[in-house]
């Protein structure tokens, strides 16, 4: 095991201290979300009683690879905890997300989960966002519309950068669970997350963003030193 996975299993193991007997969870993707499941299905395994919302359909092959059982956001009312990654987070636990592609999902999940954590390593921290491009997933009629759009929001918040396609190892654009695409846009230093995330939002063609705010109550992080917790200080 390398030392970036034990610090991310680390920070996994800190989370499932959360989770209780009947909990309804939301799991993450990604590979530190991958460790979450992968010492969840022990739990499960030893007789822990949860059901689970996967993320993406790779985290949902996973869980079900390791007999962790699931459910859907349909056939239930809520749910108690999801358990994901990040890109990157700041000081008020603002996130960057979608590096997996699964940005969508993942923030209907978190959304609908009395508590969101996030399990991360300490390069992930940052002052202010953007040194990882952020993904925004936009529908794949009239792209040229929606990047337009994109880069008037940006330049009306002083953001400019690059706005490029994802592509697949096949040389093709990456093609979401959804069935759309992704643009990464590098706008290196991100002052007013909220007010971007607010005017991307507005824009007709684009389905979601990678901006996770006020979505976060707790993230772990696994570092040389040891776990460190942050709760959002109104949680």
């Amino acid at each position: 095991m390398t030392t970036a996975d034990a610090l991310k299993r680390e920070a996994a193991a800190a989370a499932l201290e959360m989770v209780a007997n009947g909990m309804r969870l939301g799991l993450g993707t990604g590979s530190t979300a991958s460790w979450f499941v992968r010492l969840l299905a022990e739990r499960v395994a030893a007789g822990l009683e949860v059901v689970g919302v996967p993320t993406s359909e790779a985290t949902a092959a996973l869980a079900r690879e390791l007999g962790v059982p699931l459910t859907t956001l349909d056939d239930v009312d809520g749910l108690d905890l999801t358990v994901d990654g990040a890109d990157e987070f700041d000081g008020e636990l603002n996130l960057v997300k979608g590096g997996g592609g699964a940005l969508l999902r993942e923030k209907i999940v978190a959304a609908d989960s009395a508590r969101m954590v996030v399990i991360t390593d300490e390069s992930k921290r940052v002052e202010w966002l953007g040194a990882f491009p952020l993904p925004i997933e936009v529908v794949t009629f009239g792209t040229g519309a929606t990047l337009r759009a994109i880069r008037a929001a940006a330049a009306g918040l002083d953001l400019s950068g690059s706005l490029a396609f994802r592509m697949d190892s096949n040389g093709n654009r990456r093609v979401t669970d959804q069935g759309n695409w992704i643009v990464d846009a590098s706008f290196r230093q991100i002052s007013a997350p909220k007010a971007l995330a607010s005017a991307l939002s507005a824009i007709p063609g684009v389905v979601e963003h990678g901006l996770f705010i006020d979505l976060a109550s707790t993230v772990i992080i696994a570092g040389r030193t040891g776990v460190e917790r942050i709760d959002r200080p109104s949680l």
